[in-house]
């Protein structure tokens, strides 16, 4: 007996042992550490970024931003910094400069390979250098080089992005923080340019220890009717009714760990529409933005199935987790009975609710509330290998697939999830919701614009019944179908996209060009609605002039690199996409996947030629849990195969045990 005992134990280690291990060295390699100072070299500064400040210029749909952050060494060694800091995916980043005192160096688009070499050799050399790099299109990173002791250096980067309502209402968001994020176990380990990944965060309530402010300065061009922010407390100052300035609120507490989100509604939900055109001196260009028909309530919807796929990681634990919940029970409550859903949650693993659709009948839709509310957040995210079997389960001959994906998107590998949605077009379209205060809006609008869907962000958990409202709206009935923009008298190429896709939500049809000749004709805009065919005429002639120094050739050629580095996986050895790339990046002067900008300052500071490389501690975005990074993730098994390996164990000892109690009996 004894010794069954000592052997079961022995076994049970072993698996622990194994477990543990596995956990441990896949961690190591995958996961953002959090950042201690434990006694060293108190000279050295350990966060050089003090201040960040963003001033923002909204005229009509135009954004034009600035962004500055300042850099100071406190310390006495030289020091070579590294930030990671997010940006808007539909960002045109077209300037940088770099000011050292009265020096003020203005920076060149280059290669990305040739711009990192110039760098490195400037910052060998002893030079002051920056360098500003493209990792995503909404996370970049900003390395400055011979800081020296004493030093204040200003990095300026300039971007322009397109602000397109919905539903009549108008949305800027300026992302504050980068989250945490997850490497799988099972995928090719992050190549060096893919390290930043594992950038340092503060602990959760760590006191920040750099400043941010934001001032907006909006000219609407029409009569303003509401302006807030769901994110910030917000000081107005209106000039007239179509002009307003927006600042933070001076308050206690850090407000640069969650998106800056600013709404704001013209008078009668009017939307700016219409025909803005620029003239250059080799390329013109134009931007069609017109409002789609009335959305109609369909009079019979078809049966459909839903497939909720929830993320219950370490990083979606407590608040993004209770807001999916909410959600979830939400979009549950709103289908038909003659609708059918499944439910899958994953992490490191996944579980499903039934291995085939069920009907939406509500002894079904009660169980599902049971499962979902006695989910817990923990472990990795492994969001491809959950996608990858919710797309192979069972699925209603012709019923239409929606897939719907509730994640915070803190993941590494967004290019694969792309690539998988598309592979599956033919028979699930996909809506991706965002839980979170700074989710990671490239992946979320992404699997939407791969899946043919729409995405949406929940902020907070009392947002989750408005959008789960609206979610039931868009995919009821779209609002357009077969789209057609076509141009008569006016010579237009280069057209985005060449392909309108269908509208679901309540916003307006956008396309963008170039245009050669006299401006003159009419855009024909046409297509099917609820009501029949549809069709609007817009007179060339009573086109705009594009104001903020002509902001559409970076808007233009944002959206076309936009459409060739979308869903296509292992970009790097797609020669022709990035010949294209950086190519347009060089001539527009953008910031790409392969073009950065790099300013360096000819005069040698550091002469010893000595200094200490530190990368920018990261605030935790808002609410996000302490088990999103720094081996947050449980140092255990999955529950559900731990018990699996406990209950094998138990059916190898227990026979002997009984045919032992069973012998002394005898």
């Amino acid at each position: 007996m004894k010794r069954l005992v000592v052997i079961f134990f022995l076994v049970l280690g072993i698996i622990n042992l194994v477990f543990f291990s596995r956990v441990e060295s896949s961690e190591k390699s995958s996961l953002s550490p959090y950042f201690f100072i434990e006694g060293g070299d108190s000279s050295l500064e350990h966060f050089p970024l003090k201040d960040t400040r963003v001033e923002v210029s909204i005229s009509g749909v135009i954004a034009a931003v600035t962004v500055r952050q300042v850099y100071s060494n406190m310390g006495g060694v030289p020091i070579n910094g590294k930030y990671i800091f997010p940006g808007s995916t539909r960002a045109a980043v077209h300037g940088m400069k770099m000011t050292i005192g009265e020096r003020v160096i203005r920076a060149r688009i280059k290669e990305k390979d040739q711009a990192r070499k110039a760098f490195k050799a400037a910052k060998q050399q002893g030079k002051n250098a920056s360098l500003l790099e493209q990792q995503r299109p909404n996370v970049f990173s900003m390395e400055v080089a011979n800081v020296m002791p004493g030093d204040t250096i200003e990095i300026e980067l300039s971007y322009t992005e397109l602000l397109v309502p919905q539903n009549g209402t108008y949305q800027f968001v300026y992302p504050t923080v980068v989250g945490p994020r997850y490497t799988s176990q099972t995928s090719e380990q992050p190549p060096a340019s893919e390290r930043w990944v594992q950038n340092p965060y503060l602990k959760k309530g760590s006191a920040p220890r750099t400043d941010f402010s934001i001032d907006v300065s909006l000219a609407a061009g029409m009569p303003i009717q509401e302006i807030s922010s769901r994110s910030h407390d917000i000081d107005i100052a209106f000039g007239d009714q179509s002009r307003a300035q927006v600042s933070l609120t001076t308050q206690d507490g850090f407000a640069g760990d969650r998106d800056f989100i600013l709404d704001y509604r013209l008078s009668g939900r009017q939307i700016s529409s219409g025909l803005i055109l620029q003239q250059g001196e080799d390329e013109n260009f134009f931007l069609l933005m017109t409002q789609p028909p009335r959305q109609v309530e369909p009079h019979t919807i078809p049966t459909r199935e839903y497939l909720f796929v929830i993320d219950v990681s370490g990083s979606m634990s407590g608040y993004p987790l209770d807001s999916a919940k909410r959600l979830v029970k939400d979009l549950i409550g709103g289908m038909r009975s003659t609708d059918s859903f499944n439910v899958l949650f994953f992490a490191g693993d996944s579980k499903v609710l039934s291995e085939t659709p069920i009907p939406a009948a509500q002894a079904n839709i009660d169980r599902a509330v049971a499962m979902i509310e006695h989910s817990r957040g923990g472990g990795g995210t492994e969001l491809k290998k959950a996608m990858n079997r919710a797309m192979n389960l069972p699925k209603q001959e012709g019923v239409s697939r929606t897939m719907v994906v509730i994640t915070d998107g803190y993941i590494r590998a967004e290019q694969e999830v792309f690539e998988l949605i598309q592979q599956n077009l033919n028979h699930t379209n996909v809506f991706a919701f965002g839980i979170g205060s700074s989710v990671n809006r490239y992946l979320i609008e992404g699997m939407a614009k791969a899946g043919q869907g729409e995405p949406f962000v929940v902020t907070k958990p009392d947002e989750a019944q408005a959008a789960a409202e609206r979610f039931g709206r868009y995919i009821s009935q779209p609002v357009l179908t077969d789209i057609e923009a076509t141009f008569q008298g006016l010579d237009t190429y280069d057209v985005e996209p060449p392909v309108v896709p269908d509208l679901f939500a309540q916003r307006p049809i956008i396309v963008m060009g170039k245009w050669r000749g006299e401006p003159a004709g009419l855009v024909r805009v046409s297509g099917n609605s609820g009501e029949g065919p549809y069709e609007r005429k817009i007179p060339v002639g009573g086109a705009v002039t594009s104001g903020h120094d002509g902001s559409l050739h970076y808007l233009w050629a944002r959206t076309r690199i936009s459409r060739i580095s979308d869903f296509k996986a292992r970009q790097d050895s797609n020669e022709q996409n990035r010949g294209e790339i950086v190519a347009l990046g060089l001539k527009y002067n953008l910031l790409t996947r392969f073009t950065s900008f790099i300013a360096i300052d000819e005069i040698v500071r550091n002469l010893n030629l000595e200094s200490k490389n530190v990368k920018q501690p990261l605030p935790l975005p808002r609410n996000v849990s302490n088990l999103a990074v720094g081996g947050g993730v449980r140092r255990v098994p999955e529950p559900e195969l731990y018990l699996l390996a406990v209950l094998v164990l138990l059916s190898m000892v227990l026979p002997r045990l009984r045919r032992n109690k069973a012998l002394s009996v005898e």
